[in-house]
């Protein structure tokens, strides 16, 4: 059994916060570092609020929570997403969580944590604004990471920000060009699969059931969240890492579109050979799940809480 030290680069709401929950559970095969907060979903202040507040709920106020960047690369204002409710988190009444945020950058906060190490794995599960600029930052990260995993994109499949655009590349397409030109080993999660993690009464119920208070909680912010976005996207990232065999995809080379605002953050998907034209495939993008299984792994884990 292979165990991961990871960075969770994230933007709470509520299918970051059953991410967080689900390797906070799996302590054999998630080593957590840190969790590095990015505007998206919500703004910046209010994603960190969320952290600790996720944090706080499981009982790990140990794990750092940093504040990364407020804004995408080129743009001065960002976009917010209204699927999780007005505080983020399905407003379930999470507890406020006390004590103080690091004063360190995340970007920075990436770097010195990556630098020490050859075996740490970035889990990008928002906009990659922090990503990119410690990429950019530090060129020698490239080369010590040991992959990242990410939550982005539509291969093959429309989008949900715009008819061709995923919300995640689509709030920031330049700092995912960066990740996705890096040389970092790469497995995308876009909506090509995580479609298929369809949060059903069923599944729901079973989470509603839980001896776990923590697992009731989770169960509440994600049916006050899947009434508009009944797909649980960010979830499988952390999954993949405790169970691979969970999902299948294919190699391909993938770009984004970065300048024409009809297709901003468009995931271009090359597969076939005359469409690599001699380009090497750059990413693994994960195209199925086995939902059932998927499901049962998140009460399992987030029921030991």
């Amino acid at each position: 059994m292979m165990r991961h030290r990871i960075i969770l680069d994230c933007d709470p709401g509520v299918d970051d916060a059953i991410a967080i929950l689900l390797a906070l559970g799996s302590p054999a095969e998630i080593d957590l570092l840190g969790l590095t907060c990015v505007a998206g979903n919500l703004p910046l202040e209010a994603t960190v609020r969320n952290a600790r507040r996720v944090l706080s709920l499981a009982g790990r106020r140990d794990v750092p929570v940093v504040a990364g960047c407020s804004r995408p690369l080129m743009s001065p204002v960002g976009w917010t997403s209204t699927v999780h409710g007005e505080d983020g988190l399905g407003d379930v009444g999470v507890p406020e969580a006390p004590g103080e945020v690091m004063s360190q950058h995340a970007v920075d906060f990436i770097i010195e944590r990556v630098m020490a190490a050859d075996d740490v794995t970035l889990c990008c599960i928002g906009p990659m604004t922090n990503a990119a600029l410690a990429l950019i930052k530090e060129p020698l990260l490239a080369r010590r990471l040991r992959q990242v995993v990410f939550m982005g994109g539509a291969a093959f499949c429309p989008g949900n920000a715009s008819p061709v655009a995923e919300f995640n590349v689509f709030v920031d397409p330049h700092a995912a060009h960066v990740v996705l030109s890096s040389g970092v080993a790469l497995t995308m999660f876009g909506l090509d699969v995580t479609r298929h993690a369809q949060v059903t009464a069923e599944r729901l119920a079973a989470l509603e059931g839980a001896d776990s208070p923590v697992a009731r909680v989770a169960a509440r912010m994600l049916r006050a969240y899947g009434g508009a976005d009944p797909c649980l996207h960010d979830p499988c990232v952390i999954a993949h890492l405790i169970d691979p065999e969970l999902f299948s995809g294919v190699d391909a080379h993938v770009s984004v579109e970065c300048e024409s605002a009809l297709t901003r953050g468009q995931t271009i998907a090359r597969v076939r050979e005359r469409h690599l034209a001699g380009r090497a495939p750059n990413c693994r993008v994960i195209t199925t799940v086995d939902a059932g299984r998927l499901f049962g792994l998140l009460g399992e884990r987030i029921g030991r809480l």
